[in-house]
């Protein structure tokens, strides 16, 4: 079975979303591993540092960052594209080569770890 996993900040950034626009996000979120491992597949925009690959999928006016899990894949952050655009100007790079430009960016990578930070420990039974 293949799941979508969210971390803490990604379900709460989906949850604050109005539900029709939550479902729309879901509904056109459709990925499969074979979609990741497909080279020159323009669906998935892909961002990498120290080895650690994240990718984008544009739905709607959102930008969602993931990386593939054992058995699924698991949700980073859910952005919303003018939150990138106002990033990128602020950090003051160029707007071609998003990906490549988010990779190299400390600030970016901070996001990402935020929601790495902030999984929920195991409780000891």
């Amino acid at each position: 079975m293949f799941q979508i996993i969210f971390n803490p900040l990604s379900a709460s950034e989906l949850s604050a979303l109005p539900k029709p626009l939550q479902l729309t996000l879901l509904g056109e979120f459709q990925v499969l591993p074979e979609d990741l491992d497909r080279s020159g597949n323009d669906r998935f925009g892909h961002i990498e540092r120290g080895g650690k690959k994240l990718y984008r999928y544009r739905a709607s006016d959102y930008r969602i960052y993931f990386e593939p899990c054992e058995g699924g894949v698991t949700v980073h952050r859910i952005l919303h594209k003018n939150t990138i655009s106002d990033f990128l100007f602020r950090s003051k790079l160029p707007m071609g080569a998003e990906d490549e430009k988010l990779g190299e960016t400390q600030a970016f990578w901070k996001l990402i770890d935020e929601g790495v930070k902030a999984r929920p420990k195991p409780v000891a039974s």
